[in-house]
Parts: C-alpha cells; sequence; structure tokens
C-alpha cells in the first residue's frame, strides 16, 4: 500500500505522556492525565449505566417473562434504539463533534476576541432549527405508529400492545435528539461526565416508572419509563451545557462591538455550521445501516414462536457489556482525534486510532471470553426469577454464545467509525461497508433461520458484523488515517488466541460447577487470568504491555 511498514500495532502509553513529541504549533493531547480522568470518570458513570441496565433488563424479565407482552415492548424498544443510535452515540456525535472542533479551533485563532463569538452563533443557528425537526419527527411517528409495528414485525398475533408502547416511546426521537446535541458540545469543549451519565438516568427512570405503573398498567409502564428517562437525560445535561457552552459566551458579549449579537448570527464567511446534505447523507447511511441489524433480527424472530425477539434482546443486552466498556475510550478520545485532523496533524491521529484499537480489542476480548465461558451462569444470575424460567435462560444463553462471536466486529465497527468522519467530510464509504455487512446478515439469516431458529440469527449477525469490520479496517488505512493495516491485523489475531483459551477454560469451569452464583464469581477471576497468562506466555505485545504498566503503578503507587 506504499505505507513503511512499522512495528506491530502500538500498545497503550502510559497515563503521564501528555503529548505527542514533535506536533505542529498546536500540540494535540494523546491520553495524557486529563484523558485518563475523563476515561476513569466516563468508565465509571458508563459502568453504573450498564448496571442500570441490567436492572431495567431484570425488571422487565421479572414482570413480564419472555412472552408476547415482552415481546411487543422490545418491537417499540425499536424507537429508541435506533434514536440512540442516530442521536446520541454515533449520529448527531460524528456530525457534531468535529463542527464543534472546527467552532472551537476558529475561536482560538480569533483577534483579542473581538470577532462575534462562533460557539454562541453556532448553537443560535442550529439548536431552534434542530428541535423543531425532531418535533417534527417524533409526531410524524406517533401517527404512523400502526405501520412501523407492522412493517417491523409482520408476524406478532396482536400487534395493538406494540402499537401503543410505540407511540408512548415516540418522544425519544426529540429528547434523545436533544440529549445528542449536548453531548456532542460538552465533549468538544472537554466535559464528559455528564455525557457519561446521561444512560445511569435514562435507566433509572425506566426502573423506578416500571416499578411503580406495571400492576396498573403492565408492559406499557416500561414504555412510560423509556419516556421519562429520555427526559431526564436531557435535564442531567443540561446546566453543563448552560455553564460550559453557553455562560462563556455570555462573559464575552461585553467584548463585542455594537450589534455583536445580530453580527453573530450572521456568521462571517468560512464559519462552521451544522452540517449539509453532503455530509449529512453519508453519516445517515451508517447509522441507519448498522442500527438496522438490529431490524433484521426482529423481523426474522417475529416468524419465530413467542420469546424468541425477547431471548435475543437479552442475550444482546448482556453480550454488549463488554462492548460498551472497550468503547469508552474511543468516546473520550474522539473529539482529540477530530481536533488532529481540524490540525492537519495526521500522524498523531495515526498515533491515537492504533492505541485505541489496541485498547478495546484487548477489553472487548476479554469479555468475549467470559461470556463464551459463562454464559448459563451469567443468564441464570441475572434473569431467572419470577416468569423467567430455565427454559428460558438455557435458550437465551445459547443465543448469546453465538451472537459473543462478532463481538469483536462490532467493537471495531464502533472505533473505525468515528475516525472515517473526524475531518466533517463527506465520505461514503462507512455506509457501504454497513450496507454491504447488512445484506450479509439479510441473506444469511434467511438462509439459516429456518433450521436454527434464534441460533442462526445470532450467526447472522456475527458473520454481517465481521464482514463491515473487515473493510472498514481496510478501508481507513488506504483512504483517511495511514494505519498499518497489517499490523493491526496480526495484532487482532493474536489477541484472538488467549480469548480461545481463555474462553474454553470458563466454559470447562462452568460445566463443572452447578452453583451458579459461586460459579460465576470463580469464572470472573478465572477467564481474565487465562487471558493474561495466556497473553504473556505467547508474548503477545499488548498484553505483556499492559502487566508491565500495571506492576509499574503498583511498584511505584502513582
Amino acid at each position: 500500500m506504499g505505507v513503511p511498514r512499522r512495528a506491530p500495532l502500538p500498545a497503550p502509553e502510559p497515563a503521564d505522556d501528555a503529548v505527542v513529541r514533535g506536533a505542529p504549533s498546536r500540540q494535540v493531547p494523546v491520553l495524557g492525565r486529563f484523558l485518563a480522568r475523563a476515561a476513569a470518570a466516563t468508565a465509571g458513570l458508563t459502568l453504573v449505566g450498564a448496571v442500570l441496565g441490567l436492572l431495567r433488563d431484570q425488571t422487565v424479565a421479572h414482570y413480564f417473562g419472555a412472552g408476547g407482552d415482552s415481546d411487543a415492548f422490545l418491537v417499540a424498544w425499536t424507537v429508541p434504539e435506533m434514536a440512540a443510535t442516530l442521536l446520541i452515540e454515533d449520529g448527531m456525535a460524528l456530525l457534531l463533534v468535529p463542527a464543534f472542533s472546527q467552532v472551537l479551533a476558529r475561536r482560538a485563532a480569533g483577534p483579542d476576541g473581538a470577532a462575534p463569538e462562533p460557539v454562541r452563533a453556532f448553537v443560535a443557528a442550529t439548536l431552534p432549527r434542530l428541535f423543531t425537526l425532531l418535533a417534527g419527527g417524533a409526531a410524524l411517528l406517533f401517527a404512523g405508529a400502526p405501520w412501523l409495528v407492522g412493517m417491523l414485525a409482520p408476524g406478532l398475533a396482536d400487534p395493538r400492545l406494540a402499537v401503543d408502547c410505540t407511540r408512548l416511546t415516540a418522544v425519544t426521537v426529540l429528547t434523545f435528539g436533544i440529549t445528542g446535541y449536548f453531548s456532542a458540545a460538552l465533549r468538544a469543549h472537554g466535559s464528559f461526565g455528564p455525557p457519561a451519565a446521561v444512560y445511569v438516568a435514562y435507566n433509572a427512570g425506566i426502573v423506578v416508572t416500571t416499578l411503580g405503573l406495571h400492576a396498573a398498567w403492565g408492559v406499557r409502564a416500561a414504555a412510560v419509563g423509556v419516556a421519562v428517562g429520555s427526559v431526564l437525560m436531557v435535564l442531567v445535561q443540561a446546566p453543563s451545557f448552560c455553564t460550559r457552552v453557553l455562560a462563556r459566551e455570555r462573559g464575552r458579549r461585553a467584548k463585542e462591538p455594537r450589534g455583536g449579537t445580530e453580527a453573530a448570527l450572521r456568521e462571517p464567511e468560512g464559519a462552521a455550521r451544522l452540517p449539509g446534505a453532503a455530509v449529512l447523507a453519508p453519516v445517515l447511511l451508517f447509522v441507519v445501516s448498522r442500527q438496522a441489524q438490529v431490524l433484521v433480527e426482529r423481523f426474522l424472530a417475529s416468524t419465530l414462536p413467542a420469546g424468541a425477539i425477547s431471548h435475543l434482546n437479552y442475550a444482546q443486552k448482556v453480550a454488549q457489556m463488554p462492548m460498551v466498556l472497550s468503547l469508552m475510550i474511543c468516546t473520550v478520545t474522539f473529539p482529540v482525534v477530530a481536533q488532529a485532523m481540524a490540525d492537519g496533524d495526521r500522524e498523531s491521529a495515526r498515533l491515537r486510532v492504533e492505541r485505541d484499537l489496541a485498547l478495546a480489542a484487548l477489553v472487548v476480548l476479554t469479555g468475549t471470553a467470559l461470556v463464551i465461558g459463562c454464559a448459563p451462569q451469567i443468564i441464570e444470575v441475572l434473569f431467572q426469577r419470577g416468569a423467567f424460567d430455565a427454559q428460558d435462560t438455557r435458550a437465551t444463553a445459547g443465543v448469546m454464545r453465538v451472537y459473543a462471536l462478532g463481538l469483536l466486529g462490532h467493537c471495531l465497527v464502533g472505533a473505525l467509525g468515528r475516525p472515517f468522519f473526524s475531518a466533517g467530510r463527506p465520505t461514503w464509504y462507512p455506509g457501504f461497508a454497513m450496507v454491504t455487512g447488512l445484506v450479509v446478515t439479510t441473506g444469511t439469516g434467511v438462509a439459516v433461520t429456518p433450521p436454527f431458529g434464534v441460533l442462526g440469527i445470532a450467526a447472522a449477525n456475527a458473520v454481517g458484523i465481521t464482514v463491515t469490520a473487515a473493510l472498514l479496517l481496510q478501508g481507513l488505512g488506504t483512504r483517511v488515517i495511514a494505519i498499518e493495516v497489517r499490523a493491526v491485523s496480526l495484532s487482532l489475531l493474536r489477541l484472538a488466541v488467549p480469548a480461545a483459551v481463555a474462553a474454553a477454560a470458563g466454559w470447562a469451569w462452568a460445566g463443572a460447577v452447578t452453583a451458579p452464583a459461586p460459579g460465576l464469581t470463580a469464572g470472573c477471576v478465572l477467564v481474565p487470568c487465562v487471558f493474561l497468562l495466556t497473553g504473556r506466555v505467547c508474548r503477545v505485545p499488548e498484553v505483556v504491555h499492559l502487566l508491565a504498566l500495571t506492576r509499574q503503578r503498583f511498584l511505584h503507587g502513582n
């Protein structure tokens, strides 16, 4: 590919390495102490949100089991799932973090603060329009709920409950959009705590509302909880948005020339604006195609016996926890990559992306080994109570083990998608990769669902997302950031070896221990230890470096 050969994928650098040596005039920060603290805060809040998410799923499983009612709710759950992907996790972040980064770069280059405030002008020009657009979308979704349910799950015996739940969750189109806007602005300003807390508020709202209203409203109470939780997501970020983004701008108004407010709204030529259709369309194609994997699964599962959608959902929610944790570092460093691209410092961007891939793969493959090895104990401990019985546990655990085979692919898609859009320019390649993977998922699912049921659907998901990850990895190295694709691929394969050994050890342990809670507790210790020991024996660089860094921190106390 014409790229000089480098050493294998760099392992994570020490947390006190604050800047990239040799950076241009504006030094681009890497994972130094600030980002380490941001990552730690994000990790803590993400973990709390994930625990509350499990509590949410446990609550729904306890009261409604894995049957027709839970299937109806999960069809309606497609709305907030799609909205979260489009408006919080991927779409809004991929569009607005680079846009805010460009605005902040222009502010930093401004002459003595005399020019109109760019951030305030950007918010004033974009947020009201976005609010109006999102409110209209929520209203359309409310009115079109029967059509949407019929399209998503044509095999439901009685779609009326799903329609009611869909109408209750339609408000998330508006609330998630505002949440995503606030999150992008705060992350670009270096504030990561409130954006990481949104899922804490969201899941807490769902749990409390479901507990309080389930006796009177049934599964509709969970749908009301989704609406309540989505409003809390906005409220938990609003104070920080006002103080970190808007208050600073109000403080500068005294320095503006006469008519400064009007001048700010009339942005100068070259000012950053909300990305137009040329940038928006590729991002939408990417995130919609990614979320469409779930739509395909639920469409196919709706033709199977009642409970199939629920088994897939519970398996995915648990299996995806390692992926969520692995991607938090990419979430924290995405503004760094975007700033480096805005400054034209592609070497810093390359180093950051390669280190992020190393960290993310290390975390997700350790989690994959644990999920595959201890799936029955995990599901039994988390869900087997109330209406969720032993048969549901067996079915969900089997699905989760198959689904976990695609976790590395899901992680790579999340990590690799961000650099493609970090420059804020239109690029269709990620959408092409996602559509290709979606076609593979759909074709494989149609072929294997009749003979294998939900296991076939999970396998199709794993195959399709792995194809997408391979295409994105190849495309990033040749089109956007000149990472060494072969070195990255070899590093991922090396990490897969200890993951396979650790998964086998966990599976053997799970078969030998009958008590679920003690067996799971021991498995959570055994699997990571086997992973690290095998990685050390095989001299996997990422594992060796992690152990050395841990020993250094332990010995020196920093």
